[in-house]
């Protein structure tokens, strides 16, 4: 039999017979729905910490010298942070032999960051808000974009002017309804002018991008935000291609061990972040995560598959005498076992259809009903079709078997 002819068949059988077709479909639907929901909303996870947060936080191609990770997940026990909490502190005097170290077409910035309260005489009272304190290509590091006024001017770095630049948090409360360009911002009693806005960055895990300001690190702030005048918390590096990070670090952390003493046996006391160790953690917890996305509806396949074995030996036992009088007109038995495979895998495929459709829906009202978000992975859709067509031909090749096996006069008497 043609396999188009057997899908036809299989379809028709799907008409003709909706109830006993709607149990054989629905533990194969249900499996396949959720795993497509499942792996959708871990999928968005993913990308909404890679791109929403850590992607906001650590730049592209680039990486961060701290004295300890900016970014840590996971739980860390008390003797850890103590040893992180005792590490020796990055300085000034640190930028100028890193940065000698670096290779042509790297660009750097560093800053000194913490949280202060800011306020204006446009508002009722003071605001905390994110201080970064800075030098160097700041900006074009973090992609950061002026959609009002404008950048720092090379002679207000140097000399430490009183100007900030600040988010769109601080225009809304500091601000109210007027333009904040050219106004007074105060940080620590004293004045700064503000003199760029920053354009939207959002936020992420309830974390807002917006409410930062961004002062010259000469400026009188970065006294506020370290005990130590000549202290600054970090100094970011980017390089021109994905290629050059590794040289780039190793040079790096060569440079800092020499700084700090360190003898070969002895582990770094500094920390170099890159994105991709920021998210270790995470990577490790959405392994997981996807592997009980695909485990769990594996039960719904299970059921199915026994479900589509049981139709599968009834549409045997009824279609004997079918069976029969084609293998009296000369069909072979292999004609009869692919034309019940084909069957039975045509009806768990569309179990995974209808349950992939399913899943992309219900993902999405997961998204849509709570902070959640999803997005659709192709390869689970792949995934979906693949365990809906091989379900359908593990759970019918002992019935096909079968019916392959009857003998045609014994079938031919079947009433």
């Amino acid at each position: 039999m043609l396999f188009f002819e057997a899908v036809r068949l299989a379809l028709s059988t799907i008409r003709s017979q909706k109830l006993k077709s709607f149990f054989t479909l629905l533990g194969v639907c249900i499996g396949v729905m959720f795993l497509i929901a499942v792996v959708s909303i871990v999928e968005g996870m993913g990308r909404y910490m890679e791109q929403d947060l850590i992607g906001k936080l650590i730049g592209v191609n680039s990486f961060e010298l701290r004295h300890r990770p900016n970014i840590q997940m996971g739980d860390m026990d008390p003797a850890a942070f103590e040893a992180l909490r005792k590490r020796p502190r990055l300085y000034h005097d640190d930028i100028a032999p890193v940065v000698e170290a670096l290779g042509p077409g790297m660009r750097w910035a560093m800053a000194s960051d913490g949280r202060l309260a800011v306020s204006s005489r446009y508002s009722s009272g003071p605001r905390n808000a994110m201080i970064s304190a800075i030098e160097g290509e700041w900006f074009g590091i973090k992609k950061f974009v002026i959609v009002d006024g404008r950048e720092f001017t090379p002679q207000e770095i140097a000399m430490g002017t009183p100007v900030v630049i600040i988010g769109p948090d601080i225009v809304k409360r500091l601000f109210p309804a007027i333009s904040p360009i050219g106004r007074e911002l105060r940080m620590g009693g004293l004045p700064y002018t503000v003199v760029g806005v920053l354009e939207t960055q959002g936020s992420a895990l309830g974390i807002s991008f917006d409410n930062q300001v961004i002062a010259p690190w000469q400026s009188p702030v970065h006294r506020l935000l370290n005990r130590v005048p000549t202290m600054i918390d970090a100094i970011i590096i980017q390089v021109p291609t994905a290629s050059q990070m590794t040289e780039a670090q190793e040079r790096v952390r060569q440079v800092m061990r020499a700084r700090h003493k360190l003898r070969p046996g002895q582990p770094d006391n500094f920390s170099v972040q890159t994105a991709e160790s920021a998210l270790e953690f995470w990577n490790k917890i959405k392994r997981y995560l996807v592997l009980a996305g695909v485990a769990l509806p594996a039960i719904g396949l299970v059921v199915g598959a026994i479900v589509i074995m049981n139709i599968m030996l009834v549409a045997v036992a009824e279609r004997t005498r079918e069976i029969g009088i084609r293998k009296a007109l000369g069909a072979r038995r292999t004609d009869i076992l692919s034309q019940f495979l084909i069957e039975a895998a045509t009806l768990s495929t569309v179990g995974a259809a209808l349950g992939i459709a399913l899943g992309i829906g219900l993902a999405k009202l997961i998204s849509a009903v709570s902070p959640l978000p999803a997005t659709v992975a192709p390869w689970s859709i792949a995934v979906g079709v693949a365990l809906g067509a091989g379900v359908g031909i593990i759970s019918g090749v002992y019935p096909a078997s079968r019916a392959s096996m009857l003998d045609p006069i014994t079938a031919l008497r079947q009433e």
